[in-house]
């Protein structure tokens, strides 16, 4: 209901947009102080909408975490899972890790991805009619006839649309592989620090200190290395993103420019078509507005099966008499 709402407003602000250019043109004081006015409402619901929102989203994600983490604490737990997984060679390094953060990552992004999908679709079939509606058609002339093109701002925005999504689908295919290899090194780290510290404090002998220094500096040079990797991807998706955020609101106003020359839209309907257009064009591109986004959950949510995978396994391969006599070595799983 709240995104219906926010998006009944934003409708408003883009007639308000129009109405209030027209009063610029037309030079007209009385409507100019009548969309002033006007504004004040707009503006009071929009930010109250907005909060509502925050408070909405959070609170599912809130509730969901707190859930979803406990059935994992509870399974984890039962029958001495956690010491079994500790005492055998698991792919699981520090699963505490995976319960705190990754968990967090996976039940965080559905709610906000969900919500901006809907927010995503709703916006486009709204602003597509406006965009038909104002933009209209427009003739082109093609040797000594002319070709009239209906609802040619939904064809332009269509069109541009499929061009950034597919450049950054082409250019960020790598970038939830790279994520979790970047993830699985910093766990590495992790594991690496808590050997060292567990010779400080006795649990683990002096003697392996060098080596387990060694281990530290080539883990660590290994998590900057995939952190430079990272980089360079995200480089290259950032190259489509901001072009696409720089391109598109120009490209809205050289659509329409041929017709407000040619006196056949006024200011109003410039701008009002310039930012439906815009609109329509970041609901087209949702994809790749949130493309990072998705790796990192879909990383996280992957970290988080491959866990629960894991404690299913031990029912199979460690049955819960042998945790008893296992010792517990430090740093003996892998965070993938």
């Amino acid at each position: 209901m709240v995104v219906v709402l926010q998006l009944y407003v934003q409708f408003r602000f883009n007639y308000w947009n129009r109405d209030f250019f027209d009063a610029l043109e037309s030079r007209d004081p009385a409507r100019l102080r009548g969309q002033a006015f006007l504004l004040i409402p707009l503006c009071i619901g929009s930010i109250t909408l907005a909060v509502a929102s925050v408070w909405g989203r959070m609170t599912v994600q809130r509730k969901w975490r707190e859930w979803l983490t406990g059935k994992v604490i509870d399974y984890w737990v039962e029958d001495d899972r956690y010491a079994r997984l500790a005492a055998v060679q698991s792919e699981q390094q520090i699963p505490e890790y995976r319960i705190a953060e990754d968990v967090r990552i996976a039940t965080d992004a559905p709610i906000d991805l969900a919500l901006g999908l809907v927010s995503a679709l709703l916006s486009a079939v709204i602003f597509i009619q406006v965009l038909w509606t104002v933009g209209g058609d427009i003739a082109l002339p093609v040797g000594s006839h002319s070709v009239r093109i209906p609802g040619y701002l939904v064809i332009g925005v269509a069109l541009y649309s499929g061009i950034v999504t597919t450049a950054m689908t082409t250019v960020g295919a790598p970038l939830t592989r790279l994520v979790q290899i970047k993830n699985q090194a910093e766990a590495e780290l992790i594991t690496a620090a808590h050997q060292l510290r567990d010779i400080g404090e006795g649990i683990a002998p002096e003697g392996q200190r060098p080596e387990v220094c060694r281990d530290l500096r080539g883990t660590l040079k290994t998590t900057i290395d995939q952190w430079r990797r990272l980089c360079w991807q995200l480089m290259r998706t950032t190259i489509v993103s901001h072009g696409n955020s720089l391109l598109a609101p120009i490209i809205g106003l050289v659509l329409c420019a041929p017709k407000f020359l040619a006196g056949a839209m006024t200011l109003g309907e410039l701008t009002q078509a310039a930012a439906a257009f815009t609109l329509v064009q970041a609901s087209f591109n949702w994809i790749v507005d949130n493309y990072g986004r998705i790796a990192d959950w879909r990383s996280s949510l992957g970290r988080v099966g491959s866990l629960l995978l894991s404690l299913d396994r031990l029912n199979r391969e460690t049955p819960p008499q042998q945790a008893e006599s296992a010792t517990l070595p430090t740093g003996s799983v892998k965070l993938p």
